[in-house]
């Protein structure tokens, strides 16, 4: 499997030196993109499963579609 050490980032508490946190670069973009952010919350909380699976068919349907016209 890749090493992707190099694409992690740990955040440290600057009084004990402790690891407190580790993101990935796409994690920080996400992080801080407020719109990204925004719809990785909406799909990723727990109650959102049927609307994820609702908005991820009308998408595929509308590309599928687009290529008939």
């Amino acid at each position: 499997m890749e090493d992707n050490r190099s694409n992690t980032y740990e955040a440290t508490d600057r009084a004990s030196g402790e690891k407190v946190r580790t993101a990935t670069r796409v994690d920080l973009a996400f992080g801080s993109n407020s719109q990204l952010r925004a719809i990785a919350e909406l799909y990723g909380s727990d109650d959102s499963k049927d609307k994820l699976v609702s908005d991820f068919i009308a998408a595929w349907t509308k590309v599928m579609n687009a290529d008939l016209l």
